[in-house]
């Protein structure tokens, strides 16, 4: 069995994150003063921003869209929700708003903003990989289109990106 982990974290649900993990840290530095006194601030400092830390992580973690060969599950921190593979009419991969290349899945019915579900969100492609954030990125990329593919779902690739993608990450375009 297949699953692929990947997912957009939306910008409100990320400050709402940011704003659990700074409440977790400020609580547990509170807690160390009141318990210890004013010398030990910087003791709870450090035993807060652990805390706070270990709970971004859990959250960011949490929060995902797992690809499986049955279903497509939505995770927040939250909730589970699960979309059947036959809801995907196409796959896309475009510039989204802000000038980042978008592979989003379009589905018909259901619940979802227009109707889609934004499965990548990286920067353009310019070089080879050059780190693990690359790699981990172009991974993502290759462990998608691999499910798509044995799904039969068809993806639409904007020219330069599918360029990009193929001279500087030699990911070939989709076939046909």
């Amino acid at each position: 069995m297949t699953t692929v982990r990947v997912g957009v974290v939306p910008t409100q649900r990320a400050a709402l994150y940011s704003v659990l993990g700074i409440l977790v840290t400020v609580t547990i530095c509170g807690a160390f003063v009141a318990a210890f006194g004013a010398n030990r601030v910087f003791t709870g400092l450090l035993a807060g921003a652990v805390a706070g830390v270990a709970a971004l992580s859990a959250l960011f973690t949490r929060d995902a869209v797992v690809l499986t060969d049955h279903t497509i599950y939505r995770r927040t921190p939250w909730t589970v929700s699960s979309i059947a593979w036959d809801r995907v009419v196409a796959g896309r991969f475009t510039l989204d708003e802000r000038s980042r290349w978008s592979l989003a899945l379009d589905l018909s019915g259901g619940d979802e903003p227009h109707g889609e579900l934004v499965l990548l969100s990286i920067p353009p492609v310019v070089r080879p990989v050059t780190g693990a954030y690359d790699l981990r990125k172009r991974d993502q990329v290759t462990e998608i289109r691999a499910v798509l593919r044995r799904k039969r779902i068809p993806v639409t690739v904007l020219p330069q990106i599918a360029g990009a993608l193929q001279q500087h990450w030699q990911i070939a375009p989709p076939t046909h």
